[in-house]
């Protein structure tokens, strides 16, 4: 999956969020009609106030477009032709488009400090209870971090009885949150389901958070770990826009020049409320 590795960082206190961050793809519109095109803006930050993300087409592994009732398309050729993202994507189909997008490795060195700071941050207890173990807690760390991200986009009306189910296309991405429920057949209040996948198998006990931007305002909507099956029930509170994020961490494998490898993985889509549908 990795085509190639970025210079290593040095990382202060202040930069854990900046760098290693949640990074998410935002369509300019949530809604558009069969046809149109619609620009993915990427972006990285917290709690649903980001910036543009600054990587350039080099660092993206894979851009993939899933549209209802055909074969899931590799874009990556065509959006990294230039040093400048081209992610503005046609949906011609009606119904549910999933757009995913997956980084290469980014380097940041850690103090002892700043590192079990993250850690707890994130809800990365497992990590730290295995430094503990290991009596390795007051060494430098190298992080290796990449990105997994995901969106929704819905071109022309929602239909219940939506048998292509692109939405839940399971990609083997390193790290992805496969929706359970298509949400924009959903009403605020309806509970969704979302199951934490590592290269297609479950995830048990990983922590996933779910934002809403809602009327300007941005609220943690849960802060849930996965079951045995990797399954997490949400409850969709109101209409806005939804982002879904978590993080896992490993032992950084072979042929990964850090201590730490950890893949950062999203998904965002939209809900509208009664008067929108």
């Amino acid at each position: 999956m990795l085509r190639r590795y970025a210079l290593l960082i040095p990382l202060s206190a202040v930069a854990i969020s900046a760098l290693a961050g949640q990074f998410w793809l935002k369509p300019a519109r949530f809604w558009v009609q069969p046809g149109q095109s619609v620009h993915i803006r990427r972006l990285t930050g917290e709690h649903l106030q980001g910036t543009v993300w600054s990587g350039t087409s080099r660092r993206v592994t894979g851009f993939w477009h899933c549209a209802p009732g055909q074969p899931v398309a590799n874009l990556l050729p065509a959006v990294t032709a230039a040093d400048t993202l081209q992610t503005t994507i046609q949906l011609a189909q009606p119904g549910t488009h999933l757009l995913a997008l997956a980084t290469d490795n980014l380097f940041v060195t850690f103090s002892a400090f700043n590192f079990a700071a993250y850690l707890q941050q994130e809800g990365l207890d497992y990590v730290a209870a295995r430094r503990a173990l290991a009596g390795d807690t007051v060494q430098p760390v190298r992080e290796a971090y990449r990105r997994c991200a995901k969106t929704l986009v819905q071109a022309g009306p929602a239909l219940p009885r939506d048998t292509a189910r692109a939405w839940g296309r399971v990609l083997r991405l390193p790290l992805e949150l496969v929706p359970e429920q298509n949400p924009y057949t959903l009403l605020p209040g309806a509970a969704f389901t979302v199951r934490v996948l590592r290269a297609g198998q479950p995830v048990a006990g990983q922590q996933v958070v779910l934002w809403q931007r809602g009327n300007g305002v941005i609220s943690v909507v849960g802060r849930l770990r996965s079951n045995q099956n990797g399954r997490i029930l949400f409850r969709l509170s109101g209409a806005g826009e939804y982002l879904a994020g978590t993080v896992r961490m490993e032992p950084a494998p072979k042929g990964i020049p850090a201590d730490w490898q950890s893949t950062w993985s999203t998904l965002s889509f939209g809900l509208a409320d009664k008067k929108q549908r």
